[in-house]
């Protein structure tokens, strides 16, 4: 079995990776692997804390200069 990375499971967890790459993690639950176990573990606790922060939204003056500097340069 290949080695499985944190990309890996991170397409795991959103439902983007492919079915073969899911077979293999859910192998790899399935048998206790202790290193997929903990990854996953902390990916989602790392996701749940994501979810919980309050993003602020830029201000206008940002926004007007983004824009102001996209403009320009087509």
């Amino acid at each position: 079995m290949k080695k499985i990375k944190e990309e890996d499971l991170i397409l795991y967890l959103y439902k983007e990776c492919s079915p073969s790459l899911k077979a293999a993690i859910d192998q790899a639950l399935e048998m206790h692997n202790l290193e997929v176990e903990e990854k996953l573990a902390m990916l989602q606790r790392s996701i749940r804390q994501l979810n919980k922060l309050k993003l602020k939204s830029p201000s206008r003056l940002s926004v007007k200069t983004i824009l102001k500097y996209a403009k320009s340069k087509h």
